[in-house]
């Protein structure tokens, strides 16, 4: 058994932003990541973050994971094991690990769950059809391959996911046919909404996918209306020629491995799906074990990087190893999440985070 002082499950926004605080704390650090690569979903964004400067407002996501790499290089506590999957974890902060030859076991004082979120997807007629893809999966081909999957699109679901891919399609040469939105209202922000559509791209609401056409592929897309109970209105069907599907309908944290172990989870719409239960340290019910990012509920990418450092201050601290600066940086953290959780879009978290507090072991 290998032992670290911190095992960090996950190296995007989250689980980097803890290697940091914790490194600088002075603590051993081992960060786990399946990808051949650190950075997470940031090596696929290439459109420019809002915020502060505190949150990389005006910096391209890839160029985001570069810098957060970068904070990590000058330190000889961390071991990075990169294409190796967290394949268990039990009693005692053991992890088990699998790469493409070796089973390992490694025992941490602490551990953090930063293994971020997967993809929901949709039912609909014919969706395993080839040409058929998530959001996600349309990022990597084009933003970290340079392929282009696709001539004609038509997108579905109008979050700030949707939008931004829909106009990096757009710039890769593809065209998008339309967007549909089951909902009444666009999910994501205007300012996305408006770039598309000054492109030439109809937003449909109370519009959904019946159909994917086609024999080997798509070839086509039968969409219809939704009435105000989400049902389909019989006679609104109409046929879009496509040869792609993108689906962005949201994510689901990947609590996988803390419900593993045991740790309280709760079912909270709002931050959705399920996800560990956690005090204002981001510790979950076991002690020693934390989470943050989108593992603990779907926020932005900004979110999760102020989530990572708090919970990196937030352990080290517990570990009796405080980073130099703690306060004011716990101070600073703090402040930057709460403004980005100000606004309409950051009322659902809140009411989320609230949600999950009822009832919970330390309330």
């Amino acid at each position: 058994m290998i032992k670290k002082d911190v095992i960090i499950i996950g190296g995007g926004p989250a689980g980097l932003c803890v290697a940091k605080t914790a490194l600088e704390a002075g603590l051993e650090v081992l960060l786990i990541d399946r990808a051949p690569a650190l950075g997470g979903q940031l090596i696929k964004q290439t459109h420019k973050f809002f915020g502060s400067k505190s949150q990389y407002a005006k910096t391209r996501g890839i160029d985001i994971a570069n810098i957060l790499i970068n904070d990590l290089k000058r330190h000889d506590k961390l071991e990075i094991l990169l294409s190796t999957t967290a394949v268990g974890f039990y009693p005692g902060h053991v992890v088990s690990t699998y790469d493409e030859h070796t089973y390992r076991r490694y025992q941490g004082k602490a551990v953090v769950v930063a293994t971020g979120a997967s993809e929901k997807f949709l039912s609909f007629e014919n969706n395993d059809l080839p040409g058929v893809y998530g959001a996600g999966a349309i990022q990597t081909l084009m933003n970290v391959y340079g392929i282009m999957p696709a001539k004609e699109v038509v997108m579905v679901g109008s979050g700030n996911i949707g939008l931004i891919v829909s106009y990096q399609l757009i710039q890769a040469g593809v065209k998008v046919k339309a967007l549909v939105e089951a909902a009444s209202t666009i999910g994501g922000y205007k300012v996305h909404a408006s770039k598309i559509k000054r492109l030439g791209v109809d937003i449909l609401t109370r519009t959904t996918v019946k159909k994917a056409i086609g024999k080997d592929h798509v070839e086509a897309v039968e969409i219809v209306s939704l009435d105000d109970q989400w049902n389909q209105v019989a006679g609104t069907e109409k046929m879009i020629a496509a040869d792609a599907i993108c689906i962005s309908v949201g994510l689901s944290p990947m609590h996988q491995l803390l419900s593993m172990l045991g740790t309280r989870t709760k079912y909270v719409a709002e931050l959705g799906g399920h996800v560990p239960v956690l005090d204002d340290t981001n510790q979950t019910s076991i002690e020693g074990v934390y989470a943050c990012g989108d593992a603990a509920g779907i926020e932005e990418a900004s979110s999760a990087m102020m989530e990572g450092y708090l919970t990196g201050l937030h352990l080290a601290r517990h570990l009796h190893h405080p980073h130099p600066d703690d306060d004011a940086l716990v101070k600073h953290y703090h402040d930057q999440l709460g403004l980005l959780r100000e606004g309409p879009f950051g009322e659902k978290t809140i009411t989320g985070r609230q949600k999950l507090k009822e009832g919970a072991w330390y309330a």
